[in-house]
């Protein structure tokens, strides 16, 4: 069985007085291209720790200082180190006493002890190339999921957003996040899960509206082979999946009610039984929901079970659209304009003050989404350094009245233009009477005169 090549700061010791099998077990590992040292006192192997070695091979009965010295010295030094004891004596008690003391391995000496020797650095190595990596891995998720780096904006709006997502990754309550599509709410999921205790363990996301009916209950609770045609083998659901970890499910509005009752049975048990089994299997997941759609309105409809709402909701986060989120707009396409310039190794852009006039004024119904695809459209268009108006693609659908079709009083014109514009900035009273350059008062009274029940920020 061979042994991984080594790398470059991959530092082994080797421990022995006998000076020929040292210089064998030097050779074979500088072979791999590890990085060997050879000292035949214990002494001069602690003098020499400064060098960092990952691993010590360590002679157990070594001329100047007991094994069991050696070993408390080392660890004691750096205890990452891993120490293999080799020995000359197959001592059972000796062995175990060493293992507990913190010795990583106890190899007696014997015809297959190199073997035995490069076998345990082989496994060491290799765990710690894994280790490393997934420390690499850990950082890099981390510094992504950071939410403050990973949801742009510095507006007080989404100040609260970021507020509520510290207050949930300290606990594990139920998270349900609202908003209008395209306003960020998976990465809202992504920063608490990356951010809590849970962040070791699987995130795992599921759109239930991207699911065909007949295959969601399998997707989300798995099944055995053979429980219904076209099930040629096990398959874990994303409950199992996310065991000890965050299921995110995505556009929960749309599961059907009766899904909703065993999705119910299921977080209210911690348990679930795969399709076609009688086993059941205990679960610990966090559960964080997403929706565009008014669950409450889909309740009092009778749409979404009452029960199920109340164990979903935990502590709600809701999105703000774009529209809403002032100067972010611009801090916004700032960053877009600059990623997608040096992820293309384009020369980097800037936006015309005709252009970010435009931007703020633009209502954004597919908010950040929409932004995203404007502003990279944008610079595909500019054919120079600057991205101007008329190279941002946004298109608003107008009212237009034709005022021979019907003789309206102006009062009435007023009401179909106020609501029309209601309609289109999603009831955004302060936005609607920017647009139209009137007093939010003025909105009220129209709203009051035709007896329209709605609610407002």
């Amino acid at each position: 069985m061979d042994i991984p090549e080594g790398k470059p700061g991959y530092r082994v010791f080797i421990v022995e007085d006998n000076e020929l099998y040292a210089k064998v077990l030097k050779k074979k590992l500088e072979n791999k291209r590890y990085e060997v040292s050879a000292f035949y006192t214990g002494r001069e192997c602690l003098n020499n720790l400064d060098m960092k070695p990952s691993i010590v091979t360590l002679d157990y009965r070594l001329p100047d200082i007991s094994g069991e010295e050696m070993l408390a010295a080392v660890l004691k030094a750096d205890p990452a180190i891993h120490v293999i004891v080799i020995s000359g004596q197959d001592e059972i008690d000796t062995a175990v006493g060493l293992l507990k003391a913190g010795a990583y391995d106890y190899i007696s000496k014997g015809p297959d002890t190199l073997e035995k020797l490069t076998h345990t650095i082989r496994n060491i190595h290799s765990a710690d190339l894994l280790r490393r990596e997934n420390d690499v891995l850990k950082s890099a998720i981390k510094e992504k999921y950071n939410f403050r780096k990973l949801i742009k904006g510095n507006s007080r709006e989404i100040e609260q957003v970021f507020d509520l997502m510290e207050r949930a990754v300290r606990t594990n309550i139920s998270v349900s996040v609202s908003g209008e599509t395209g306003t960020g709410k998976e990465l809202v999921a992504k920063g608490i899960h990356y951010n809590s205790k849970r962040k070791d363990q699987p995130f795992v996301a599921v759109n239930v509206s991207a699911i065909p009916e007949g295959l969601i209950e399998s997707e989300l609770f798995g099944h055995e082979k053979g429980a219904f045609t076209g099930a040629d083998f096990r398959k874990a659901g994303r409950f199992e999946q996310a065991n000890g970890g965050t299921l995110f499910l995505d556009e929960i509005a749309d599961l059907d009610l009766n899904l909703q009752a065993k999705l119910l049975r299921v977080i209210q048990e911690r348990e679930l039984t795969r399709l076609g089994s009688n086993q059941v299997i205990p679960l610990d997941v966090r559960i964080i929901t997403a929706t565009h759609k008014n669950l409450q309105k889909l309740v009092s409809e009778k749409k979404f079970r009452q029960d199920l709402y109340y164990r979903l909701l935990g502590l709600p986060i809701v999105l703000p659209p774009l529209r809403e989120r002032g100067r972010d707009i611009l801090l916004l396409a700032r960053y877009f304009v600059d990623e997608f310039c040096r992820d293309n190794e384009m020369e980097p852009k800037t936006l015309s003050a005709g252009a970010k006039n435009a931007l703020m004024n633009y209502a954004f119904p597919g908010n950040i989404r929409e932004l995203k695809a404007v502003i990279e459209l944008g610079c595909i268009l500019s054919n120079g350094l600057v991205i101007e108006t008329d190279h941002l693609n946004m298109v608003e659908k107008e009212i237009v009245f034709n005022l021979t079709e019907s003789e309206k009083t102006l009062k009435q014109y007023n009401h179909d233009i106020v609501n029309h514009y209601l309609a289109k900035y999603n009831n955004n009273v302060k936005m609607v009477a920017r647009k139209l350059g009137i007093g939010k008062s003025t909105i009220y009274r129209i709203l009051q005169d035709r007896r329209t029940v709605m609610a407002f920020p």
